[in-house]
């Protein structure tokens, strides 16, 4: 087949042949245990930072039920592309999905956004880790940090899916540990009070439950999406699959019911150690500060 050019007058496709697409073939080179380290590694810098922003906008009961509530679409989505990645096993994921059902147009929509969303995700992923390493290290500039782990992030995507996912594997591996680390001292410390989940004073006529009403758990929801934010982009190693029918949807299910049980942990306990509400909804490194509270 001949490679030709066709617009919509916003977006440009070409069609091309098998050639074309054999030359650019990924290699198959993810099992699911990877897939599943690459869909929880990529959400699990939101139960160390991010999440807690929600605390102040809306308090813990407002944080709470946004949480359920982003919970609930995630899995909802999970299932949705859980299914679409197995009928259409392409690199693009929400793109690919997006333009066989919308056309040429939702497709550029879809995919501008894609790239938005995965240029400042990074970003801010980084910025989080500069802080925490700040708490370690002061004497470093922050902007230090910032560069040094973009880079490295970069680079590994640029070595190849298989280093990406082997470390991947890795940096979930220990990043979980820490969190089921805190979990275990946070319980058996005796530093937990539930009395601290509660203790931003409420406005005038609202409860310690919705401190800012039921207008907080709205100003939650952005904040609360940071425990399940970026596992929709794990479709797009569906090419990079043994099995893709078989491999993505079970990762995908896995890593939905593994962030869905580290989110409430993370909700409750770093929540009630420290400062409680009050401090959590302001420090950039909520679990440094949950950990400094327990030793």
């Amino acid at each position: 087949m001949s490679k030709y050019s066709k617009s919509n007058g916003i977006a440009r496709y070409e069609t091309v042949g098998n050639q074309y697409l054999r030359r650019r073939q990924l290699r198959r080179s993810a099992n699911w245990i990877l897939l599943w380290a690459l869909g929880v590694g990529s959400v699990i810098s939101g139960d160390f930072s991010g999440w807690n922003f929600g605390l102040e906008a809306g308090g813990f009961g407002g944080l709470a039920i946004a949480t359920l509530l982003m919970a609930i679409m995630y899995i909802c989505m999970v299932y949705s592309i859980a299914e679409l990645s197995a009928a259409l096993p392409h690199a693009g994921g929400f793109y690919s999905f997006t333009r066989k059902a919308f056309g040429q147009l939702g497709g550029f929509v879809c995919g501008v956004s894609i790239i938005i969303e995965y240029v400042l995700g990074p970003s801010v992923v980084v910025f989080f880790i500069g802080s925490y390493l700040n708490t370690l290290l002061p004497g470093i500039p922050v902007p230090v940090w910032w560069l040094l782990f973009y880079s490295i992030f970069v680079y590994l995507n640029i070595r190849g899916v298989g280093i990406m996912l082997r470390a991947a594997l890795i940096i979930t591996a220990i990043a979980a540990a820490v969190l089921v680390v805190f979990f275990v001292a946070a319980i058996f410390s005796g530093k937990f009070q539930y009395e601290l989940l509660f203790n931003i004073p409420p406005a005038t006529g609202n409860s310690k439950w919705l401190p800012n009403g039921w207008m907080g758990v709205f100003q939650s929801l952005p904040y609360a999406m940071w425990f399940y934010l970026a596992i929709e982009h794990l479709p797009m190693a569906a090419e990079e699959a043994h099995d893709t029918a078989r491999d993505i949807p079970k990762a995908l299910l896995w890593s939905m019911g593994t962030l869905l049980t580290l989110s409430l942990f993370v909700l409750v306990l770093n929540t009630g150690v420290g400062g409680g509400a009050a401090a959590m909804g302001h420090t950039a490194t909520p679990l440094a500060e949950g950990f400094s509270a327990i030793w």
